[in-house]
Parts: C-alpha cells; structure tokens; sequence
C-alpha cells in the first residue's frame, strides 16, 4: 500500500511541478520574477527525481535497503538542489519586491548557501552508506535552516508591508516545508515511518511554486 500511495504521489508532484516550471518560463511575458520562478520549479522537479525515482523503484521492487547507493546519491543531489531552490527563491523576492541595495541580505545568503553546499561535499556524511551520519545531517542543515529563516522573514515582512494578497502566505509555505524537513532529517533512520512526513513538506513546495504560478496567471488576465 506504501509503495503505491508514494509512488502515485511523487509521479503527480514530480509531474506538476515541471509543467508548472515549464508554463512560466515559456509564459512570464518577459517577467523575470517569474522566470525565475520556473527556473526554481525544475530545478526542484529535477533534483527531487533524483531521490524519488529510486525510492519508488525500490518500494516497488526489493525494497530500499537494495537501494541504498541510489538513495544514497539522490539525497545528496536533492540536498544541493534544494538549496539553489531558495537561493532563486531569495532573488525572486528581490525581483518582486524591487529591492535595491541590502547587500549584507545577498551575502549572508549566498554565504550560508556555500557552506550548505560545501558541508554536503564532505565524505563523513557518508551518503551512500546504509548508517548515514545523524551529527552530519545536523551540521549541513544548520546554514539550511538559518537561510530559510531569513527567507521565510523576508517575503513575511515584504508582503506584509506592500499588502501583497498573492504573496501573503509564501513564509507560511517555507515554515511548513523546514517544519516537516527538519523530523525527517532527525528522526528518519530511527523510525522510517516518519520518512512520511516527506509528502506534506512536499505538498508545501508545490504550494510554494503554485504561489508564483497563480500571481502571474493573475497578472496577465
């Protein structure tokens, strides 16, 4: 019953995600807040199906324990295109709330990005081993989850300040998705079933996207 349940949920989310991705790059009307919006959905489509696509064949099949250097290997890619996804998510903040200047802002994401990346490199989170490091997994999700604090206060007070009904629960977007994350990371090898909670932080992200979506459908109508 799980393998079908997530296996049918990944291939809609997997799928939607990238139509929607594709719909604003080839819609946004020279709009590069909303190019930028697409360029994030596939970005996120794609680096999720790194991880997902094994799992589903793995729950399908033999099981996960058969999988483990693909798991092992999707995690560490989705790892880094997650974090791409709110760098470009910060830039679309900037775009659409034409911010100038704040450059402190710009580095201090930039800054924790690189170390986010640079902290998934390092072989001690032995990624494609079936007793992955619970210290690395809280090390490399640190400057994670500081950028998306950030991220989440940002788009909160802007929306807030400019009275931006489509944008006014993108914080709450990124509040759920770290909020059901974080367990994952955390807890996962010691209880799989929470492995679960995967599917409403991903429900989020697709909210997230369809966010941009909706405005820019609004927008030309």
């Amino acid at each position: 019953m799980q393998a079908i349940i997530e296996t049918l949920f990944d291939s809609i989310y997997l799928t939607g995600v990238m139509i929607l991705g594709l719909l604003m790059i080839k819609k946004n009307n020279g709009n590069k807040q909303y190019l930028l919006f697409g360029i994030m959905a596939i970005v996120l489509g794609l680096g999720d199906s790194f991880h997902l696509v094994p799992r589903a064949l793995a729950l399908c099949t033999t099981g996960l324990q058969d999988y483990t250097f693909a798991l092992g290997i999707g995690k560490f890619i989705t790892s880094i295109t997650m974090t791409i996804f709110y760098i470009i998510l910060y830039y679309a903040w900037r775009l659409r709330y034409q911010i100038q200047g704040k450059n402190n802002i710009t580095i201090a994401v930039n800054a924790l990005a690189i170390i986010r990346i640079a902290l998934c490199l390092f072989p001690q989170n032995a990624w494609t081993s079936a007793a992955s490091s619970l210290s690395w997994g809280i090390y490399r999700n640190i400057p994670f989850t500081i950028m998306g604090f950030i991220i989440i206060y940002l788009f909160y007070n802007s929306a807030k300040e400019n009275h931006d009904k489509d944008f006014q629960y993108m914080w709450l977007t990124i509040v759920i998705s770290f909020g059901f994350y974080l367990p994952v990371v955390l807890f996962a090898d010691i209880v799989p079933m929470i492995g679960m909670l995967m599917i409403p932080k991903t429900c989020a992200y697709i909210w997230t996207v369809y966010i941009g979506y909706h405005a820019m459908k609004k927008e030309h109508h």
